[in-house]
């Protein structure tokens, strides 16, 4: 009987543990070594980055599944140029994620457009690849969950969930006005996740309005303390990405709308 060939072994023992990655990059990899434009170190080390991007991307697609993240937004895709106003490498320390670690909070502030949701999806896209697990929601769609369960007599079940995953995103608040009764639901939810895991959020409203926001202005002080106490802030004062991407379409579909105007009687020069 003929032996199996080396790369026949291989293959076997990274089929063996389970090992997909690694195995579909295997023959890219052998080939490098027997043009010898590849050491025996980097063909390891190129096998094992194959299978940990495999794991990372597996973790992203369930993590999208799960945690109902609106889209795929990595820092990769943010354009700091468009926003001087953000310091990256305050950004870079965040997607370290040390804050997760220590279960601290970060809150987003801005007018709407300049990248608030995008930076708050891009930290929990970077937390569901270290398979820690994340929730998205917008505020007022995590009022109406709470309220639902409130009504089916599951508030505490439903808290105990939303306390669990090690980063929440709660998104937009500010955008819609809240209710006294949904007010206080969220602040139960701020209160249970408090020390023990990390949440970030998103406004565009000053720390200063959101008693107006929230109806209360005694729970929305109780509630700030809680989020304030160990927390990143990242405050971006700029234009809109939304504004300029209208603009740039508007100055595609009608390129004469961007030129000067003479009045009317003038003489072109």
């Amino acid at each position: 009987m003929k032996r199996p060939s080396r790369r026949e072994r291989i293959a076997a023992q990274l089929a063996d543990l389970k090992l997909p990655g690694a195995l579909e990059a295997l023959d890219g990899v052998l080939a490098g070594v027997d043009g010898g434009g590849t050491t025996a170190a980097e063909a390891m080390e190129k096998l094992l980055a194959a299978q940990i991007a495999l794991r990372n991307s597996r973790r992203l697609a369930t993590a999208m599944r799960a945690s109902r993240l609106p889209a795929l937004k990595t820092l990769a895709d943010f354009d700091f140029s468009f926003q001087p106003s953000v310091k990256r490498e305050q950004i870079d320390a965040l997607h370290e994620l040390g804050f997760v670690q220590r279960k601290e909070n970060v809150v987003f502030l801005g007018p709407p457009g300049v990248g608030k949701t995008h930076l708050a999806i891009s930290l929990a896209i970077a937390t569901a690849e270290s398979g820690r697990r994340v929730y998205y929601g917008t505020l007022a769609e995590l009022i109406d969950s709470l309220e639902e369960a409130r009504a089916a007599g599951n508030l505490n079940r439903r808290l105990k969930t939303l306390s669990h995953p090690a980063l929440l995103i709660v998104d937009e608040i500010g955008y819609l006005p809240v209710t006294q009764s949904g007010a206080t639901l969220f602040f139960q939810l701020v209160n249970r996740r408090y020390e023990h895991a990390s949440t970030v959020l998103t406004s565009n409203k000053g720390f200063e309005e959101w008693g107006r926001v929230l109806g209360d202005e005694v729970m929305a002080a109780a509630l700030l303390d809680r989020l304030l106490h160990r927390c990143h802030i990242v405050n971006i004062r700029g234009n809109s990405y939304r504004m300029r991407r209208h603009a740039d379409l508007s100055k595609a579909i009608h390129p004469g709308a961007a030129r000067d105007v003479s009045p009317p009687g003038a003489s072109a020069s």
